[in-house]
């Protein structure tokens, strides 16, 4: 193996299992993934601004400005982020003024809801169509044994699917630590319409009992839009928890480069994930959900959505202050991610003598 060949393999097996190993860096992969690179869309997300929007630091219009100065190519927006200042508490001028701000700054904005009941999805589909985007995340909260959740959510996938029909809009299920990565692929397969498909968070699988390369294989052919984040895993009864850590820190336990490449691999004429969006969440509890010992139909217990609480020793006004520090510290990671994977691919061109089409 050359000098590159290895530095390939070595950021491509970092914390990934001795089981998958990467792939070879040949000159018809290193074309494929340069052109996959110039097609990579990397969205903002309002997470790693929380306690600014809770605290009404920073409101949605401001996270516009904050990912057109990053020159990223648009924000996914939580309908709640921001509280009284949020998009679900907006009239409809400002609904207009706000998605006017995002076209004159060229972003898309794709909404998130954390939920799959019909009167949530009602109010995230009348805002989508108010300011013009047709991309919302999804995930269900449920309490029950695992077939009656599932068939709950099945029968709230059929009313989606009809809305997205109807409006012309996609909606997209997270793996969001209760349901594991086959099941929410089962269930979109069941439902079988082109306009429901999945979003894979970094670290959500860890709380089903799930390791991440496997649960991003079983989910691969549904996956359009990604959470980007940094996981440190955490051993809990019989299943595992996880705690929010910097996006490539030391303490991030998660195959992150691994999973970027095969994410932008994903698609075989043209870049099935449309949206790697940003979400650093440093600090965020999520216990485990799912175990290794857990019976044929295990009960699924209710959770709240997701919120991270002041650290030990943390006032409000230090948590705001490096919630900027750890977005942009995120944005430095992925983007040096993306350009050693450019590099090599390059190198890997050059040494074959060849030129990109």
């Amino acid at each position: 193996m050359n000098a590159i060949q290895a530095r390939f393999a070595t950021l491509l097996s970092h914390n990934a299992s001795s089981e998958a190993p990467p792939p070879l860096l040949t000159p018809p992969l290193a074309s494929r993934l340069l052109e996959r690179l110039d097609g990579l869309r990397l969205f903002a997300h309002g997470y790693p601004l929380l306690t600014n929007l809770t605290q009404g630091r920073v409101k949605p219009e401001d996270m516009l400005d904050f990912a057109y100065r990053h020159e990223l190519q648009g924000l996914s927006l939580h309908l709640l982020d921001g509280e009284e200042n949020s998009l679900s508490q907006m009239a409809p001028t400002q609904l207009q003024a706000f998605a006017d701000k995002a076209s004159t700054l060229g972003l898309d904005v794709h909404l998130e809801i954390s939920s799959t009941r019909r009167e949530d999805v009602d109010q995230v589909v009348a805002i989508a169509r108010a300011i013009g985007t047709r991309n919302i995340r999804v995930y269900s909260r449920y309490e029950g044994h695992l077939s009656r959740v599932m068939a709950l959510i099945e029968a709230d996938l059929q009313y989606l699917s009809q809305l997205a029909d109807q409006h012309d809009l996609y909606f997209d299920f997270e793996q969001h630590e209760e349901l594991k990565s086959f099941e929410i692929a089962q269930l979109l397969r069941q439902i079988g319409n082109p306009r429901l498909n999945a979003l894979f968070d970094f670290g959500n699988m860890i709380n089903a009992c799930e390791q991440p390369l496997p649960a991003l294989q079983a989910l691969a052919p549904y996956i359009r839009q990604v959470h980007l984040k940094g996981v440190r895993i955490v051993p809990e009864q019989n299943g595992f928890g996880h705690y929010g850590v910097l996006h490539g820190s030391l303490e991030d336990d998660l195959p992150g480069a691994r999973m970027l490449f095969e994410l932008l691999m994903l698609g075989e004429q043209a870049p099935q994930v449309i949206a790697f969006i940003l979400e650093q969440e440093n600090h965020y509890i999520a216990p485990s959900f799912r175990q290794s010992d857990e019976a044929e139909d295990p009960f699924i217990p209710y959770r709240e959505m997701s919120e991270t609480g002041l650290p030990p020793g943390y006032t409000a006004d230090r948590m705001m202050a490096d919630e900027h520090r750890w977005a942009n510290n995120q944005i430095r990671h992925v983007r040096g991610l993306l350009t050693e994977l450019r590099v090599l691919a390059e190198l890997i061109l050059a040494e074959a003598g060849q030129t990109r089409a």
